[in-house]
């Protein structure tokens, strides 16, 4: 019997049970994982709380990133992945397949191997919020060297990563956070420069700090009416990624920044650079070697 849990019913924490079922053989296109650790990230409270991008169908398994040892591969699956140490890429539907459990089958696309010097607890933090910042800032962003980003939520694992990856490209990031305790981390962090929204105008720093150039990235995951102040911010020809909506609030459409610079405003999820196997491939290497 394998252990994972699932919930029957749209709801918090309270919803969640640890079911207890047959332990299955993976069929084709997929790998049997002991999971050692596993990540939780904002996407799951949405899926459970029957917000996420994907409708939920009941009763459902819960989790995107795992890292264990592979301990059996469907009949058409390269039998070198058993034993290996991995951690699973969110490169499949919730729908589908969930992590969080003792022994599941996830498909085997979604398998990396990961560095020996890193535990599994810490390899289940790798994947999703390098490869959210990967597919915005460089696979369509195409962020240059020398250029300014506006992160926001920066303390977040989806901002670090952010920082991490503009500051390989050799591109300038600026940090927002509301409170100052943050600052400090971000600093430490690789941000070249913090914005404490609760004691500074966002707008003026970013203005004071690009000469009043404005930002060509913005990577939002808050969005609301923050928006609006993002695309005053924001460069000519600037484009301001939505991965979230932290705020919880509608979001109003800058129309008259968005004329007057010619603004693109895009919503981004990460099923776009997992979907397509040569992207998907890109980001893959992209994370390995940066």
């Amino acid at each position: 019997m394998a252990k994972i849990v699932r919930f029957h019913r749209i709801g918090g924490p309270e919803v969640l049970q640890i079911d207890e079922v047959p332990s299955r053989e993976p069929g084709k296109g997929e790998a049997k994982l002991r999971v050692k650790a596993v990540g939780l990230n904002r996407s799951e409270s949405l899926f459970m709380h029957g917000h996420y991008l994907e409708s939920t169908q009941l009763p459902a398994t819960l989790g995107y990133e795992a890292a264990g040892v592979v301990a059996g591969v469907g009949p058409d699956v390269d039998r070198g992945w058993l034993n290996k140490r991995v951690s699973t890429i969110p490169a499949f539907s919730l729908n589908r397949y969930g992590v969080i459990g003792d022994e599941v089958i996830v498909p085997v696309h979604s398998l990396a191997e990961y560095p020996e010097h890193l535990d599994p607890t810490e390899a289940t933090s790798i994947w999703m919020q390098y490869m959210t910042a990967y597919g915005s800032l460089i696979e369509i962003g195409r962020l240059k060297k020398g250029e300014v980003a506006v992160i926001t939520a920066a303390s977040s694992s989806a901002g670090l990563a952010a920082i991490d990856t503009v500051k390989c490209e050799g591109a300038i990031s600026i940090a927002t956070t509301r409170k100052s305790d943050k600052r400090r981390g971000l600093l430490a962090s690789g941000a070249d420069h913090v914005i404490v929204t609760d004691e500074e105008d966002l707008v003026s720093r970013v203005r004071e700090i690009t000469g009043g150039a404005g930002a060509r990235i913005i990577y939002d995951p808050i969005a609301g009416p923050l928006l609006d102040k993002l695309a005053d911010v924001a460069a000519p020809g600037a484009t301001i990624f939505q991965y979230g909506l932290l705020s919880g609030e509608p979001t109003p459409f800058p129309l008259i920044q968005a004329l007057q610079k010619g603004l693109t405003i895009r919503g981004y999820w990460l099923w776009e650079t997992v979907k397509d196997p040569e992207t998907f491939a890109r980001a893959k290497s992209y994370v390995y070697e940066q």
